[in-house]
C-alpha cells in the first residue's frame, strides 16, 4: 500500500513513520512518498527516518520529491500535513493579531482565520489533483485549521476525505487515566464539537458513565491538565471537560495578557528552533534522529505554555508528550484498508448527527471506521452555550470558504468580525489591512 505524505518535509512526519514502522500486519504501507515544496526540508526528514528504518526489516520505503502530481499518481492514501506559509507566516499571523489586542493562535480567532485564508485555495487545489490523479484514495487531513480545510477539501473529495486531530485523544486519554480506566481504548468517549471546539460530556465503562466521578472530586480534577486548566469549578459549572482549546474562549483576557507579555510567539518559538533543527540534520556529522528528538522533547514540554502559565496549571505530565495523532492516522488507515472495524474521534460531514447544522458541514465526533470510510456517531444534542458558540464559529468557517471561493475582501472582513473573539467591526478591518500587507499570498482578496 502506498501513502503519499504532503508536507513530508514537515517536522512531525517521523512520527508517522515510527508508526508504520510499528505495523507488521497484512496490507500495511510498504511505499511512503514525501512531498515538499522545500528540497532541504526534504533531505533533512529523509535522513531522520533513515536512521528509524535502520534494523527494521521490511520497513516502508521512502522517497521523496517536489513534483506534486508524481507524488499522487498511484497513492492509496494521502496524508496532508501542510503549513502555507511555513512557521514565518504562523509568526506574522500571531503578530498582526496581537498588535490588535486580539488572539493570533494558528486555529482560533483572527489567526486561525488568516492562516484558513492562506490555505483554503492551496487544499482545493489539492483536492482537485486527487480527485483526478488518484480518484481511489483516502486523504487524512491534518493540514490547521483542520475542521475547516476537512470542510474546503470534500466539496471536491465528499466522504474521501477524513480529519485527524490528538487533541481528542489526549484529552480521553487523560480523562481515563485519573479515573483508572485500564485500557483507554475500552471507553465510550462521549465527545462533540467542531475541530479545537468540542467537550466530553461522559466515558463510559461497561456502559456507565464515569464522568459525575471525576467532575465531583477536587483531587482527581487537580491532578491531569485539563482540571488544572480551567479550573475544578468551572468544569462542574460545564457538567463536562472542554477541549484545551477552548482555554482560548473561556479565559481569552487573561491569554491574550500572556500573549502578549511573552518573551516570544509560540510561531516564533517554532519558526526558530525548526530553523537550528533543520540546519543540524543536513550536518553528514551529526544524527539526524537524536537533533530531531531532542528538539521534539522541547517543543512538546513548551506546547501552549502561556495557557498553563496564566492558569497557573504547571507543567506538562511526561504520559502528555508522547503526542498521538500519528496512531489515529494508523488506525483510521488499517480501519479502511483492511476492514478492521474501529470506533475514532474525527472530522467528517454532519449528516444528521448535529441538527442545528446542514449535512455538509464538518464536524467533530465519534465515528465507527470501516472498509466504506467513516460514520459519525448520533449523539445528544448540545447543550446551549455549546451550540451557540458551535454555530458562530462554523458561520465564520462559511464566510472563509465564501471569501476564498469570491476573493471578497468584504467577506474576509466579516468572517473576522463575526469571530466570537474578534470584538470589533473596525479592528476586524484592520486585521485584513494587516495581514494582506505581510501575506502576499492573501493578494486574491481584491474585490469588494
Amino acid at each position: 500500500m502506498r501513502l503519499t505524505i504532503l508536507g513530508g518535509g514537515g517536522f512531525r512526519v517521523p512520527l508517522v513513520y515510527g508508526a508504520l514502522l510499528g505495523d507488521r500486519g497484512e496490507g500495511r504501507v510498504t511505499d511512503v512518498v514525501l512531498h515538499d515544496l522545500d528540497a532541504g526540508r526534504l533531505h533533512a526528514v529523509s535522513r531522520v527516518l533513515a536512521e528509524q528504518a535502520a534494523g527494521v526489516a521490511d520497513a516502508p520505503r521512502v522517497t521523496s520529491t517536489t513534483d506534486l502530481d508524481e507524488a499522487l499518481r498511484g497513492a492509496d492514501f494521502v496524508f496532508s500535513a501542510i503549513r502555507v506559509g511555513g512557521l514565518q507566516g504562523r509568526a506574522d499571523d500571531e503578530r498582526v493579531a496581537l498588535a490588535e489586542g486580539v488572539l493570533g493562535q494558528e486555529t482560533v480567532g483572527a489567526g486561525g482565520i488568516a492562516y484558513g485564508l492562506r490555505t483554503v485555495p492551496v487544499a482545493l487545489d489539492i483536492a482537485r489533483r486527487v480527485a483526478r490523479l488518484a480518484p481511489d484514495a483516502w486523504v487524512i487531513n491534518f493540514t490547521n485549521p483542520a475542521g475547516l480545510v476537512t470542510e474546503a477539501m470534500s466539496r471536491h473529495l465528499g466522504d474521501r476525505v477524513i480529519g485527524i486531530c490528538d487533541s481528542p485523544v489526549g484529552l480521553g486519554r487523560r480523562i481515563a487515566r485519573v479515573l483508572g480506566v485500564g485500557d483507554p481504548s475500552s471507553a465510550w468517549i462521549d465527545y462533540v464539537g467542531l475541530n479545537h471546539l468540542g467537550w466530553v460530556r461522559a466515558l463510559r465503562v461497561g456502559g456507565r458513565d464515569e464522568l459525575p466521578r471525576l467532575l465531583a472530586d477536587p483531587d482527581l480534577l487537580g491532578s491531569f491538565e485539563e482540571g488544572r486548566l480551567f479550573g475544578a469549578d468551572w468544569l462542574r459549572s460545564l457538567g463536562a471537560v472542554p477541549n484545551e482549546y477552548l482555554h482560548y474562549y473561556y479565559f481569552n483576557r487573561e491569554t491574550v495578557r500572556a500573549y502578549r507579555e511573552a518573551d516570544r510567539t509560540r510561531g516564533a518559538f517554532l519558526r526558530d528552533q525548526q530553523a537550528a533543527f533543520y540546519t543540524r540534520a543536513t550536518d553528514p556529522g551529526v544524527s539526524a534522529l537524536d537533533a530531531w528528538q531532542r528538539t521534539r522533547a522541547e517543543r512538546e514540554a513548551t506546547y501552549m505554555s502561556e495557557n498553563r502559565r496564566s492558569a497557573g496549571a504547571g507543567e506538562r505530565e511526561a504520559e502528555d508528550l508522547s503526542g498521538g495523532y500519528e496512531n489515529v492516522a494508523l488506525a483510521l488507515m488499517r480501519a479502511i484498508a483492511r476492514d478492521e472495524r474501529a470506533t475514532l474521534i474525527l472530522n467528517v460531514r454532519n449528516r444528521s448527527t448535529l441538527s442545528v447544522l446542514d449535512r455538509d458541514a464538518v464536524i467533530e465526533v465519534p465515528c465507527l471506521v470501516d472498509a466504506g470510510g467513516a460514520h459519525p456517531v448520533a449523539v445528544d444534542p448540545l447543550p446551549d452555550h455549546a451550540t451557540g458558540l458551535v454555530c458562530a464559529v462554523k458561520a465564520v468557517e462559511r464566510e472563509v470558504l465564501s471569501a476564498a471561493d469570491s476573493g471578497s475582501r468584504a467577506t474576509a472582513v466579516k468572517a473576522f468580525a463575526l469571530h466570537p473573539l474578534v470584538d470589533s467591526v473596525g479592528v476586524a478591518r484592520r486585521l485584513v489591512d494587516g495581514y494582506t500587507a505581510v501575506h502576499p499570498s492573501l493578494a486574491y482578496l481584491s474585490k469588494n
